[in-house]
């Protein structure tokens, strides 16, 4: 094949590399964009996207068997609910598929042009492509690593069978009866939750005192006390010493002696780490951080003319992060004066309830040498929260004690996550206790109780 010059390349179609790509060609720098599977990347086709839609199929068969059961605090009933799980899965097919046909036309408008295929580079300047056709050499001025992340597997539990990722989760042929989840983290206890509302026998295993140890407890407690309602067992302290003779069972190691858990399927999820192998790092220079590629506050690498963006580059590995870090790079690219100046990025939690942190915790905060002012509403008297039937939770505001400068909004309860961009809107935009506060929010919306949160951090809240 004829080798293709250019002057950008982007080596991974997931969310930081696709909007790199498009803002790029959007800006009228030629620009090639490589991805061996689908355009979308892990996000889009085996992580964010899917999941949610899982979650939902989830919460609705949930509610509809609570219906069943006369569980319903409306008095609605319905007949005994029932739920053809391949049908789920291809409708969740079909939304990632949308959207990735929508990543493909997004990019063939921007002027992109799009390889199919394994990357490596020969040089800093230099990458073939391992195409269907044969292999295509392109000669680039600038190149991006987007090479994501993918599920750590533990040296006692190979992938395999009925060990399984995240990945293989979302498309699995039927419900499990039983299913162990190794590690109580954000995807373990997203998954575990939905399988449970679906009616598997779930058993999580952390090995940590507490589950989702990166959040603080007082959002955490709702969700396990929501975990123990949908009668899932969750072994804290606990270590995975493998899988029993015949394979049936998870073995554990507990505070209270060594358990076997049977489990049709065990779902290991014990965190993802960075792809950095596979695409020829060994011929450059990269200076390295740990596991991730070292990056400046313009994403550019140890190399001139080499930038590293999403999860390669460390935590949080958040799609919307990578995608702010694409688009930063391609206007520097084109020239133009930017730089990672972001105060906070948004993590959400899709439990059940839903937690959103944004910012400091009050904990951070404090030793960050903060002295803080925390204001807090429960949704229990918010008049939405009732009629959603969703009164569990809570809206927490941060505070700076001196000047009222926030530096921590975070919220647990029913669909909190579309709070997360106003949240994240207040801390970026500077705003103190006083701005909230004085900001009119629509009744009734769950939104009130971020107002709410912020009177009571000013000591004069109106509804508790």
């Amino acid at each position: 094949m004829k080798d293709i010059a250019c002057k950008l390349l982007v080596i991974g179609a997931g969310p930081g590399g696709y909007v790199c790509a498009i803002r790029a060609g959007q800006l009228g720098i030629d620009t090639v964009i490589v991805e061996m599977a689908k355009a979308g990347g892990t996000c889009l086709n085996v992580g964010c996207i899917p999941s949610k839609a899982i979650i939902h199929a989830a919460d609705e068969y949930a509610a509809a068997a609570g219906m069943a059961a006369g569980r319903n605090a409306m008095g609605i009933h319905v007949a005994e609910p029932g739920i053809d799980f391949a049908r789920t899965v291809g409708w969740k097919d079909g939304i990632t598929g949308r959207l990735s046909l929508g990543v493909v036309n997004l990019l063939k408008k921007a002027g992109v042009k799009a390889l199919v295929g394994r990357a490596r580079f020969r040089d800093g300047k230099t990458v073939e492509v391992e195409t269907e056709t044969g292999l295509q050499v392109v000669r680039c001025e600038n190149v991006v690593i987007a090479t994501g992340s993918a599920p750590v597997e533990l040296p006692v539990l190979p992938f395999g069978g009925r060990v399984i990722s995240s990945t293989e989760a979302l498309s699995l042929p039927d419900i499990p009866k039983s299913l162990a989840v190794v590690g109580a983290g954000y995807i373990g206890l997203e998954l575990g939750t939905a399988f449970a509302k679906l009616g598997s026998k779930v058993t999580v295993v952390e090995a940590q005192e507490r589950i989702l140890p990166l959040y603080d407890a007082a959002l955490t407690q709702q969700v396990a006390k929501r975990l123990a309602a949908l009668g899932v067992d969750v072994l804290l302290n606990a270590r995975v010493t493998g899988l029993s003779a015949d394979g049936g069972a998870l073995l554990v190691e507990t505070p209270k002696g060594d358990e076997r858990i049977a489990a049709d399927r065990i779902l290991v999820t014990v965190g993802r780490r960075p792809v950095t192998e596979g695409w020829g790092r060994e011929e450059l220079e990269l200076d390295m951080e740990g596991r991730f590629i070292r990056i400046d506050g313009q994403c550019r690498t140890s190399m001139r003319g080499i930038y590293a963006i999403g999860d390669v580059t460390g935590e949080p590995m958040l799609a919307h992060r990578a995608m702010a870090q694409g688009e930063m790079v391609a206007e520097i690219i084109a020239g133009r004066r930017r730089n990672w100046e972001k105060v906070a990025i948004p993590a959400v939690c899709f439990t059940d309830p839903e937690i959103v942190s944004v910012g400091l915790s009050p904990e951070e905060a404090r030793r960050a040498g903060y002295e803080v002012k925390t204001g807090q509403f429960p949704f229990a008297a918010n008049g939405r929260a009732m009629t959603l039937v969703s009164e569990d939770g809570f809206v927490r505001v941060v505070a700076r004690a001196d000047n009222h400068l926030v530096l921590g909004i975070q919220a647990v309860g029913a669909g909190v996550s579309e709070l997360s961009a106003a949240f994240a809107l207040a801390i970026e935009m500077g705003a103190r206790l006083e701005d909230i506060a004085g900001t009119i929010h629509a009744h009734p919306t769950q939104s009130e109780g971020f107002v709410e949160a912020s009177l009571k951090a000013l000591g004069h809240a109106l509804h508790i």
